[in-house]
């Protein structure tokens, strides 16, 4: 039996997203590609293997997953970790040597920060925090040999945008490598690598998995060299996704651009709606009218997304009685799932920041994210309204 082939580049993209792992099981013809729990892989002789040897460098699962993630970001095969955090840590470790530098957006998600910060000064690491989306500024912090700029965009929770191409423009002049995190739209909704990255970042724990099942990571590069060194630095590490990780995120890949547009389609709704909702000091979501980067949006992305963090009127006991006072929406430190989330990034994703910079950053205390799930819109709405004349309420009593 033939083995299928990887789809050409030139192939629709929900396309690639079903068949991008290519050949699956040419012994049984199996469609599924099979979940291969094995520890280790019986070699022929010295020196002659099947491709794999040990699931600590490779896994037949894992490598389905990483050409068909290959697939939808025109690159070549992903490298995939067990988690998120583990790709950064991968990535940071096979790149940067002692009193090197990263340059960093001043929005990112938290454990970012905290690995920076907290973990790689002790190796001689300096990190550099900016606001990626002021062009001067970032041009100033990369000047003095940067090695690394780090992107969130849209940023983690605020939404707010880096201009990919310039950044990517400025980091080359600079003779550093640019690395985007495009966990929030993934390549169904912005194509990182055409607008200038060097290494692409997901953490498929969220909308690439898509169903609240997993952790994983990913990172992705055009580049054979830097490929082979994350390779060598993955096995080192020993943080290679698992097995069934990797299956099931291939199953979550099939309907990637089904679940993005609902979950983008439904997020705007939301949005529009609690704009102009009185509790509500502030929606931040890039397809809204009064985004401030709404041109830079509407040029390097598909959609908005499916997040849209909403600042309360009332500060930190407005979010308290409203992420309490919600039934369909779960308080968590996910998203991406089809069942709708909010979280308190002060308390949770982003205290790994100090007041003070979460005041400057615009993270405040009011402010809480919603990962706008794939229930009816309707539903979720008029629970977030609820939510809100909790809140009011409360206010009024007080």
């Amino acid at each position: 039996m033939s083995p299928r082939l990887v789809p050409c580049s030139k192939s629709a993209f929900a396309t690639r997203a079903i068949h991008g792992a290519g050949e699956t099981d040419p012994a049984t013809g199996a469609l599924v590609a099979p979940i291969v729990q094995s520890t280790t892989y019986r070699q022929l002789g010295i020196g002659r293997d099947l491709g794999h040897t040990y699931s600590r460098a490779s896994n037949p699962t894992v490598a389905a997953l990483e050409r068909a993630l290959g697939s939808l970001e025109g690159s070549l095969p992903a490298l995939c970790t067990s988690s998120g955090m583990a790709a950064i840590t991968t990535l940071f470790l096979a790149t940067l040597q002692h009193g090197q530098r990263v340059v960093c957006g001043d929005v990112v998600y938290g454990g970012t920060v905290r690995l920076l910060r907290q973990v790689l000064t002790a190796f001689g690491v300096e990190a550099v925090f900016v606001d990626t989306s002021d062009g001067p500024a970032l041009g100033r912090a990369l000047v003095g040999g940067a090695r690394i700029l780090f992107l969130e965009s849209p940023a983690n929770p605020t939404l707010k945008l880096t201009d990919l191409a310039a950044a990517s423009a400025a980091a080359r002049a600079a003779g550093a490598l640019c690395v985007v995190d495009n966990t929030f739209l993934t390549p169904a909704h912005q194509d990182a690598f055409a607008l200038g990255a060097d290494v692409v970042l997901h953490s498929t724990t969220k909308y690439l998995e898509g169903h609240n099942a997993t952790l994983g990571g990913a990172l992705l590069t055009k580049d054979a060299r830097l490929r082979e060194r994350l390779d060598l630095v993955r096995k080192s590490l020993g943080t290679i996704q698992a097995p069934f990780e990797a299956w099931l995120t291939l199953r979550g890949l099939k309907t990637l651009e089904l679940r993005l547009a609902r979950h983008a389609a439904s997020a705007l709704a939301l949005a529009r709606a609690l704009a102009s909702h009185p509790a509500v000091a502030r929606v931040h979501y890039p397809w809204l009218d009064s985004f401030p980067q709404l041109e830079l949006a509407r040029r390097q992305q598909k959609s908005g997304g499916g997040i849209v963090a909403v600042e309360l009127a009332g500060g930190l006991a407005a979010a308290k009685r409203f992420v309490e006072a919600l039934e369909l929406w779960s308080l968590a430190e996910n998203l991406g799932a089809p069942e709708s989330i909010v979280t308190h990034p002060a308390t949770m994703t982003h205290a790994a920041y100090t007041s003070e910079e979460r005041a400057r950053l615009a993270i405040t205390d009011g402010l809480v994210r919603l990962s706008v799930g794939l229930e009816d819109p309707a539903d979720l709405l008029a629970d977030l309204e609820q939510a809100l004349r909790a809140v009011e309420t409360a206010e009024v009593s007080a």
